[in-house]
């Protein structure tokens, strides 16, 4: 089963720190996010294999956006 990873707010990608088929568990950190100077990390809510990661750094991303996808 597939995980969509999404954005919760409005965001810039400030490190991306997986990529396309690393091994994750559960929270382990995907990528940091930074919004009004503070940095936010996206963690894994399962573990599995990172099938993709739909952003890069500097991206500025919207709430609902896929960050990445864990299968």
């Amino acid at each position: 089963m597939a995980e969509d990873v999404r954005a919760e707010m409005v965001s810039t990608v400030f490190q991306v720190v997986v990529s396309a088929g690393d091994v994750v568990k559960e929270g382990d950190t995907l990528v940091i996010l930074e919004s009004m100077k503070m940095e936010i990390p996206v963690i894994a809510e399962i573990d599995g294999t990172v099938a993709s990661v739909d952003v890069s750094v500097g991206d500025v991303i919207q709430q609902g956006d896929l960050i990445a996808v864990i299968s």
